[in-house]
């Protein structure tokens, strides 16, 4: 199927290119934004044109080296190297795991780029869908729900960029510098220098923004599902803003919202099964099923999708860039013992068995998330909210403030499928629920790019919060020969590894890109300190 582009003035481009440099981000055969307007086939192929773009974006401005940015393994693989659950073999992710990043660093600076890029393609539908209702082309409910998506994902993006750019709303409640929440598609010279003058605002402000924008996508987005034909959950639906509304308050410590929004989901049903009245979301029996059926299963809320033909590629896709070299994977990056030898994780977990596997990479033998597996055709989809973490959510809410019993419901609803033996589980509720709940999520989530933003948001909590990057293993203080994986009897390691970074050690935050302040005078005065 043809595939639309936009074409969109990159405002980096703007410090050492003239006004009328453009960057392409679809295939060449594509229409301008005129005609991707003009009939009702052309819009939805526009849709789909702009999904494509979270999934692969481009990397330095080349859609054909793409990476998976801003939604795809770069993205994940780097929430993860900024936590300490998963060990870099290789120097791929080097600089993200150390922490060494730059303004000129090509990962932190391809998140950025791809990350607005998406968001100006996002404002370039609202606005074409809405000049469409006017030529009579699509009716205004159509415009809206269309909206709605694009809305959606200019909340997703707008947050991962809140995340490592930004310090966490917990700190201060939102009064720290926020982001550029850019709203108007870069089209004309006008909207250009706008977007230059821009500058970051507080977080508070991005966040609202955020919650306004998801609202809207809850209201017009008129599907709760989608036909597999039409995308399936790889397109926002009306739970899956919900879901992310769950995630945004959760990151505020709005403990009541998540609560209210979770109930929307079935968070509030009295005892498991959970199963959501809308979208019928429910976990399914076994832990594997949202990644060997990644395209149609009743756990997945949203996905970004890839295929035989539209995917990251070797340095970009999920399988490859998480899978070991002996099954056609690159081996870059393992499950740290940080995480497998941790005492909070039972020894006869499924999620052991059926999500990690030992193999062997440069002669070293390693645990490997087990998750990604499609080697071949790189075609695995990048699970972004899952209703096991709608269930995890609403129950750290639950158990701060004080409602133990359905926090510990929704734990072991998660839990108890893949912890099958009833000796390890929980007889009674644990003595730190929201401890347990909070490890639970390191286990379940692993791989998956949630790391970082639990390490980001819990930055400041009195109890629970790092108060920084945490330190990390090095593979040199392992042997390499598979013990340093032993759950039961864990082995102790020596030698140094990376250091843990305090909060207010200037690389807990990415800077923005060097051509990006060069291009906004406003943005170049508020650079994060250090950098």
């Amino acid at each position: 199927m043809k595939r639309l582009k936009f074409q969109y003035i990159m405002l980096a481009a703007l410090a050492f290119a003239s006004c009328s440099k453009y960057t392409e981000l679809e295939p060449v055969d594509a229409a301008s934004e005129k005609v991707a307007f003009e009939t009702p086939a052309n819009i939805k192929l526009a849709m789909l044109g702009v999904y494509e773009s979270a999934a692969i974006g481009a990397y330095n401005g080349d859609k054909a080296s793409a990476r998976g940015y801003p939604f795809g393994a770069a993205s994940i693989e780097q929430a993860e190297m900024r936590g300490e659950d998963m060990l870099n073999i290789d120097q791929f992710y080097a600089i993200t795991y150390s922490g060494d990043v730059n303004t000129t660093s090509a990962n932190n600076v391809n998140h950025w780029n791809n990350l607005y890029a998406l968001i100006n393609q996002t404002n370039v539908m609202i606005e074409g869908v809405t000049g469409a209702v006017k030529n009579n082309v699509i009716s205004d409910a159509e415009a809206k729900a269309y909206e709605g998506e694009a809305r959606f994902l200019r909340a997703l993006a707008h947050h991962e960029l809140l995340i490592h750019f930004c310090f966490p709303y917990g700190d201060g409640a939102g009064s720290k510098a926020g982001i550029p929440y850019r709203v108007k598609a870069v089209t004309t010279m006008q909207a250009v220098q706008e977007n230059l003058s821009m500058g970051r605002g507080t977080v508070a402000e991005a966040y609202t923004k955020l919650l306004a924008d998801l609202d809207f996508a809850e209201t017009n987005i008129t599907n709760a599902t989608y036909p597999a034909a039409d995308g399936g959950y790889s397109r926002a639906t009306k739970g899956a803003a919900i879901a992310l509304k769950i995630r945004i308050k959760q990151h505020m410590g709005d403990w009541d919202g998540v609560i209210a929004e979770g109930a929307k989901l079935g968070t509030s049903l009295a005892a498991p099964p959970f199963k959501s009245p809308v979208g019928n979301y429910e976990l399914t029996a076994d832990p594997e099923v949202p990644f060997t059926n990644y395209k149609s299963n009743s756990e997945s809320v949203f996905s970004i999708a890839n295929g035989p033909n539209s995917n990251g590629g070797s340095n970009g896709a999920l399988a490859a860039m998480f899978g070991p070299a002996d099954k056609n994977g690159r081996g870059l990056v393992a499950t740290s013992p940080i995480l497998y030898n941790a005492s909070f994780w039972v020894v006869n977990d499924l999620r052991r068995s059926k999500l990690q596997v030992l193999q062997t990479t440069a002669g070293a033998r390693y645990y490997f998330n087990y998750k990604f597996r499609d080697y071949t055709n790189r075609a695995d989809w990048a699970p972004i909210i899952r209703y096991a973490e709608v269930l995890l959510n609403v129950a750290e809410a639950y158990s701060r403030k004080g409602n133990v019993a359905q926090a510990f419901a929704l734990l072991n609803a998660v839990r108890n499928r893949s912890v099958t033996n009833l000796v390890d589980r929980f007889a009674v509720p644990p003595a730190d629920l929201t401890l347990a709940i909070l490890n639970e999520r390191r286990i379940e989530f692993t791989g998956e790019g949630r790391r970082w933003p639990d390490i980001h948001r819990l930055a400041k909590d009195p109890v629970y919060g790092i108060n920084g990057i945490p330190a990390k293993m090095l593979r040199s203080q392992m042997k390499l020969d598979g013990t340093d994986y032993n759950p039961a009897t864990p082995p102790v390691f020596s030698g140094t590894g990376v250091p843990k970074y305090d909060y207010d050690n200037f690389r807990y935050l990415w800077p923005f890109p060097s051509t990006e302040v060069a291009a906004n005078p406003t943005l170049k005065n508020q650079q994060n300190k250090g950098y």
